[in-house]
């Protein structure tokens, strides 16, 4: 009797020394992942799920009025709008 063995795209990471998990190259290339990045490990059973995680200081992130004037600054960027730098200067009097 014949069996069918599913085929997966399975990698093979390895755990070193001080249970660091090397994750295979194409899975973090895939991921967009960089050296240093944090991930979110969690088990499910007798498994281990790792997921990229970012982390955002409450301080750095934008408040809904400092995102609009984000926007319409790049909007202006884009459209050509800007000035430079020593004219923005001599306009508020520094």
């Amino acid at each position: 009797m014949a069996t069918k063995t599913a085929t997966t795209d399975r990698k093979i990471g390895r755990v070193g020394q001080r249970r660091q998990v090397v994750i295979p190259r194409e899975i973090f290339d895939n991921l967009n992942m960089r050296e240093g990045d944090f991930v979110a490990v969690e088990q499910h059973g007798r498994s281990v799920v790792i997921k990229p995680k970012k982390l955002v200081d409450p301080h750095d992130a934008l408040t809904p009025v400092e995102a609009k004037k984000l926007r319409r600054s790049l909007k202006q960027a884009r459209q050509g709008k800007t000035l430079p730098w020593s004219q923005v200067k001599h306009d508020v009097g520094l």
